[in-house]
Formats: C-alpha cells, structure tokens, sequence
C-alpha cells in the first residue's frame, strides 16, 4: 500500500501548486495548446495585399534550430538599411499572411526583416510551445545576424501579441538595438484572468511568457503601442508591462484599435521616428572602440 501514500501525496502537491506542476502531463495542457497556438490564418490584420499595392517579393529561407526543427521564414533585404529588423508575429496566421506585414513595413522605413514560422506553424516542423517558440526565435536572429554580418544584439526586435513575449525574451537575455511591441502582455496568466480567472491560471496555466518579470533586464529604447479597444489584451494590461521597462520607453496609445487593427499603417509615423533615434550600431569587429 506504499504507492497509495506516495499517490496522496502527489494529490496534495497538485492541488497545492496547480496543474503547472505537471508540466507537460497537465490536464489542461491541451486546451492551453488550442488557446495559445491556433494558427488561424484568417486572424491576421491587414495580412492581404491591397489591389495594386507593390511590395518586395521577399526571399523563402529556412532555418535550422538546434534542436534540428526546420523553421519557414521570409527575408526581405534592402539596398540601404537603417536598421536589420527580426519581425515575431501573432498566434494567429503563418509567414503567408505575415510576410505582406513584413514587406510593408521593409518598405516604409527602409529595413532589413525576416519573418519566421515557429516550430509547427505553417511549413515549420515541430510541435509549438513555450522554451520551443523561444529557441526558433534565437535561431531566427542567429541567422538574420550572420546573413548580414553583424552581431546578434545590433538587430531591432519587433513582437506583436504572442510575438511581443518571444521578443521581451531575446531582448532580456541577449540585448537588442531596439524593441518594438504591438498589442502584448505582461505574462499569459495574466490574459487568462481576464477572461477565466475560475481557472485560477496562475497556479495552473503551463505556458507563461512571464515578460514583465523578463522585461526589467532590457535596458535598451522600446517603443510600445497598444489599441484602447483591445477586448483580448485590455490596455491596462499593455500598460503593466511597459511600467517594468526600465530603460528609454514611449507608450502609444491606438484610439479606437482592437486587437486585430493593423499598426503597421497606424503607428507608422512613431515607429519611424524611433527607428531615426537608434543608437548608431557598431561594427562587429570594433574592439575597445578601435579597428583591429
């Protein structure tokens, strides 16, 4: 009757610290994998070229992660850059629908971007989820750095929704010249008590992207945007997690946007000024401020 009393005890030690302590063999892993990571092409805002709008083709690359997934992504190179720019979507939509989003953005403001699929989504191999998404993400800028010789931490990272938490993660672990959020949170139990706090997530939910908590490393400019009729992400929630940037920081607020406006067209003017006021990034051989 031993494996009874160690049965009891795990009984007590789930109900004490929730499901997430099972990890991958929580009950409520797979409903967390539908919420979390739908890939639902058709949610992806102003992902449709307009009728006679002419963008870059851009480039279909694929990227190998370390842990041998094989990523789908699209790279848009400029001539004259001001900035080499990796772009995290939604979860919602694959590089199809994002790339039109990536080749505008190249377009506006004169950038070097790639775009990715995480491990599952679209052409990309793999099953999705939390430490996966985030090691796609660093071999995404790993090859967006090599491609254009520079050091990983002088490309800008830009996130939206899902997106914005993959990018506070590299920004806080590996630094960035600039960080560009659109439409995120501080963490994803966060956005569950919004709309289930009777699943009490944050002593259940196994996916986190804690990015407030991760956000205080990043010392380095961010430009945060989010829309005031976000009924997903509400705005009070983009507002907790710009309070936990500590470096230079300017919060937009979108009038009128949901979740799913476009603020590729709707923050442009912003988003332009702040790719002008980067830090001039260095050559990757300087050493001590001196060529070698």
């Amino acid at each position: 009757m031993r494996w009874v009393f160690f049965l009891l005890i795990l009984v007590q030690a789930v109900q004490a610290q929730g499901c997430r302590l099972l990890g991958p063999l929580s009950p409520l892993r797979p409903v967390e994998q539908v919420l979390v990571y739908p890939n639902f092409s058709s949610l992806v805002a102003g992902g449709e070229q307009k009728p006679g709008e002419v963008l870059p083709p851009g480039e279909q690359v694929t990227i190998e992660t370390p842990d041998r997934q094989k990523l789908d992504g699209r790279y848009f190179a400029h001539p004259a850059p001001q900035a080499v720019v990796l772009y995290c979507h939604g979860n919602a939509g694959t590089v199809d629908q994002w790339s039109v989003l990536a080749a505008r953005l190249s377009r506006q403001h004169r950038l070097t971007i790639l775009v990715f699929d995480y491990r599952g989504y679209g052409r990309s191999t793999g099953i999705p989820h939390e430490r996966g998404i985030l090691i796609d993400a660093t071999a995404a800028r790993d090859w967006l750095a090599r491609e254009n010789q520079i050091a990983p931490e002088e490309i800008v990272l830009m996130g939206r929704s899902l997106g914005g938490a993959v990018a506070v993660d590299l920004a806080a672990n590996q630094g960035a010249r600039g960080l560009i959020l659109e439409s995120t949170f501080p963490s994803l139990p966060d956005v569950a008590r919004q709309h289930a706090a009777w699943l009490l997530p944050e002593w259940n939910m196994t996916q986190r992207l804690n990015s407030a908590e991760k956000l205080k490393q990043y010392q380095g400019p961010l430009l945060q945007s989010h829309g005031d009729e976000d009924q997903l992400i509400p705005l009070s929630l983009g507002e907790k997690l710009f309070e936990a940037a500590p470096g230079p920081k300017q919060f937009v607020v979108v009038h009128g946007a949901s979740h799913v406006d476009d603020h590729i067209h709707l923050c442009a003017a912003e988003r332009e000024l702040f790719f002008r006021r980067l830090p001039v990034p260095q050559p990757k051989n300087m050493i001590d401020g001196r060529m070698p």
